[in-house]
């Protein structure tokens, strides 16, 4: 018989994305914990070449050290003008000390200095769920294709959202509804995936 899923730890420190899981999975009865409040928890390096390559080694890697199933994802930016930059480099673009409006920044200016007037981007995201054991039960995809907005716009989401504008909309991440862009997000269609899986899981 295969375990039922009772507690569900949520690989990230990130509050931002931490409010996103529980708004997306809250309906589901299980009981999410983040990494903080497992204590000591050493982080994961993530040393993949791609998203799900890094979001099998944190759900794996956290699973083992809390004993828990674990879901984490991998998720960032690809920029056409930029070959895909900076991709799984999204959150360290620039350096670990370098904020967000910084990292948009930079990313604004090297589309400026490429000379291409291709605007085209997506979010990607990967996500996985691990046994307590560190066996890898799921992992799936999600995309949100868009553009990039001539600067920044909109206080809401993080990350990157003030400069990404979704397919089929004129307003950024950062100007959106967080219901509107809870059913659009790359984490979204990742996770549209993942409810069936955990709702089978669920009920044992």
């Amino acid at each position: 018989m295969t375990e039922k899923i009772s507690l569900l730890t949520i690989a990230t420190f990130n509050n931002g994305k931490l409010a996103e899981y529980r708004e997306m999975l809250g309906a589901l009865p299980v009981q999410l914990i983040s990494l903080a409040e497992h204590g000591s928890v050493s982080e994961v390096d993530e040393t993949g070449t791609t998203f799900a390559e890094n979001a099998e080694l944190k759900a794996s890697g956290y699973a083992r050290m809390t004993g828990t199933h674990t879901l984490a994802d991998d998720s960032g930016l690809e920029v056409a003008a930029l070959n895909g930059r900076p991709g799984v480099l999204s959150a360290r673009y620039g350096g670990d000390d370098l904020g967000f409006a910084g990292k948009m920044e930079m990313l604004l200016a090297e589309i400026a200095d490429s000379g291409s007037g291709d605007r085209r981007a997506r979010f990607v995201c990967e996500a996985a769920i691990a046994d307590p054991d560190g066996g890898i039960l799921l992992t799936v995809r999600g995309e949100c294709t868009g553009t990039i907005a001539p600067g920044p716009s909109g206080s809401g989401g993080f990350g990157y959202d003030p400069i990404f504008v979704p397919d089929g909309f004129e307003s950024t991440f950062g100007e959106l509804s967080p219901v509107t862009k809870h059913q659009i997000s790359h984490r979204a269609r990742a996770f549209e995936q993942i409810i069936p899986f955990l709702r089978d899981k669920l009920n044992g």
